[in-house]
């Protein structure tokens, strides 16, 4: 009788070899197809997250009653505006003090940090944290954005999928990149913005390799969030333009007034993190919550996300003296708010910020200039781009951003003036650090693009290794060595039973020492020297055989990138690596072998 179960098992066998055939196609670095797949996988992962995220935050507080709508904090009475940010300070620094010190690290720096360590892993706990600590400080009304927990969930998302498919890990920085994209295409419909995003701020980078899946990632993020929010821009706009080109240099002056702004935030920002950081972390949430809140009894605009304070700058419906309020207070909070530690984003803020000090300048230069000067919401519009582009030092993102926040694309041209003003300012005049660059420096790390470094983290060993070796058991004699060499393999795997016990190149073999030879061995050879001199034949080739002492080796997982496995030869001072399923030495674990001189000769660019 016919077993049944044979289908199922050669369908299990093949599907297994599919997965092992797949990551191993992953690890080369022009896997441009695979790559582009997972960035649509990716996308939509990462799109149904940010949906959930902003479904929680924009739907607790309203059906809580606290208010109408979730970003109308002016209609809360003054101790609910004052006890609310405070009381969350409270709940968010005790649940993230319950945590260990590594889990409670969270935001786009902890990305960052992920990235420049090489591995691109996103621990799930942290991730966790970050979305319920996150939304919890978006509803207790604190000034700060969602950007911040979105990008580290979405990142967080694509890293979890690639550690549940068990990739390659030089594919994981790229699927990292496809969740930051999709994080901030799908939270505020700008799928433009999000891949240069993601490449311009997070990885640093521009490669094809990378542009496709994360371009994918965002398309797809974006598609699913338009199901659920439609496809309208974030910001209604009037049709404003610029009026004249005598206009110009009152742009300029934005520029370097919301230069001024960007250097005091990003200073502002790393100073109370460097003074505050000894406070236990409860006391720090606590105290930003208070500060918040006693800046909304004075300016309720100031708390939450503050968008329809925006839309409202956008159009002009707010007076001078309430825009230079609202500019001056949102600073304020949003560095005791980022510096002291709570969960947030810190470019929602900017936007409000730039928003408010560019309309107010729009206003100005309106009365200055009457019919000579475009609309207030015009300049609010120019303030955004700048105060984005100054602070992250990122002008391609702003100007996307603004793109496709505001659907109007005439902000383009004076735009570009108004964010290269303001970046100089902040950069060279003032000295200061793109916002999360300044925040990793303050914590004593540093975040340096490396070209070389990046080249190596985009292929994985298993697509460089070389897999022409043969094993040979360490007793072996001159003729089991000679068969062993007979298919003129890369390398020679020495082992004892299961164990491995060293890894030669045949030119090894050739240069061995005849002190280190076995004795028996050397014996034989001075037999057949002594015979070839009576007998007056030419002498053999030199017998070969292996050395007493094995070279030393590391042992580097098959999942790894050529900068580990580099790092892992320099800190073991060794040349040459086997490429293992694990970190045990085990002959029917071994996959491959790599050296230095492979790596380090760029080798891998073939592939």
């Amino acid at each position: 009788m016919a077993d049944r179960s044979l289908p199922k098992k050669r369908l299990r066998v093949a599907l297994r070899t599919a997965r092992s055939e797949f990551r191993l196609y992953l690890a080369r670095s022009d896997a441009l197809l695979g790559l582009s797949l997972l960035g649509v996988v990716a996308g939509l992962l990462t799109g149904s997250v940010i949906v959930a995220f902003r479904l929680l935050t924009e739907a607790v507080p309203v059906w809580a009653g606290l208010m109408p709508h979730p970003e109308r904090f002016e209609a809360l009475d003054w101790r609910w505006r004052l006890g609310l940010p405070t009381v969350g300070g409270l709940v968010i620094g005790l649940l993230f003090q319950a945590v260990s010190v590594g889990a409670r690290q969270v935001g786009p720096v902890h990305v960052m940090v992920q990235l420049a360590s090489g591995s691109a892993r996103m621990p799930w706990r942290n991730a966790a944290l970050q979305f319920f600590g996150g939304g919890l400080s978006i509803v207790s009304g604190h000034s700060v954005g969602r950007e911040g927990p979105v990008i580290h969930v979405g990142a967080a998302s694509a890293s979890l999928l690639g550690r549940w498919m068990r990739l390659p890990n030089n594919s994981f920085r790229t699927l990292v990149a496809c969740g930051v994209a999709g994080a901030i295409a799908a939270s505020f419909n700008t799928p433009i913005a999000g891949v240069v995003f993601a490449m311009e701020v997070v990885l640093l980078e521009y490669t094809l390799l990378g542009f496709a899946p994360v371009i994918l990632a965002a398309f797809a993020s974006t598609s699913l969030s338009r199901l659920v929010y439609g496809d309208d821009p974030a910001f209604a706009v009037p049709g404003f333009q610029l009026v004249s080109q005598f206009e110009l240099p009152w742009i300029v002056l934005l520029g370097v007034s919301i230069g001024c702004m960007a250097a005091a935030y990003v200073h502002g920002v790393r100073r109370i993190d460097e003074r505050f950081r000894h406070w236990p972390l409860w006391l720090r949430t606590t105290a930003a919550g208070l500060f918040c809140g006693l800046c909304g009894l004075i300016a309720p605009e100031i708390m939450g996300l503050g968008y329809d304070t925006v839309q409202l700058a956008l159009i002009g419906s707010i007076g001078l003296s309430t825009l230079l309020l609202i500019a001056v207070l949102k600073l304020l909070a949003t560095i005791a708010c980022s510096g002291l530690g709570l969960p947030g984003g810190s470019i929602g803020p900017m936007v409000v910020m730039g928003a408010t000090a560019g309309g107010a300048i729009g206003i100005i230069g309106h009365d200055l200039m009457p019919g000579a000067s475009a609309e207030p919401g015009f300049y609010a519009a120019l303030g955004m781009v700048a105060m984005m582009g100054a602070s992250l030092q990122a002008p391609l993102s702003a100007l996307m951003a603004i793109l496709e926040l505001t659907g109007n694309a005439n902000t383009i041209m004076p735009g570009m003036v108004a964010v290269i003003t303001a970046l100089l300012v902040a950069r060279v005049v003032f000295r200061q650090d793109p916002m999360f660059v300044a925040i990793l420096r303050s914590r004593g790390l540093d975040f340096r693009f490396d070209p070389v470094a990046q080249a190596l983290e985009r292929t994985g060993v298993a697509a460089v290794m070389s897999r022409s070796f043969v094993a040979l058991e360490a007793g072996a004699d001159d003729e089991a060595v000679a068969r062993a060499l007979a298919g003129a393999p890369d390398w020679l795997l020495v082992v004892e039973g299961r164990a491995v016990r060293g890894v030669l190149s045949p030119r090894q073999m050739v240069a061995a020492p005849a002190a280190e030879r076995h004795t028996e061995q050397h014996a034989d050879r001075h037999v057949q020297d002594t015979r070839h001199a009576r007998t007056g034949a030419a002498p053999g080739p030199p017998a070969v055989a292996l050395p007493h002492r094995m070279p030393p080796f590391v042992i580097v997982d098959s999942h790894a990138t050529l900068r580990e496995a580099l790092a892992q030869l320099d800190a073991s001072r060794v040349d040459v690596a086997i490429v293992s399923r694990g970190a045990s030495a085990e002959r029917s674990q071994v996959y491959g072998m790599i050296s230095r001189a492979q790596i380090e000769s760029g080798t891998y660019h073939r592939y």
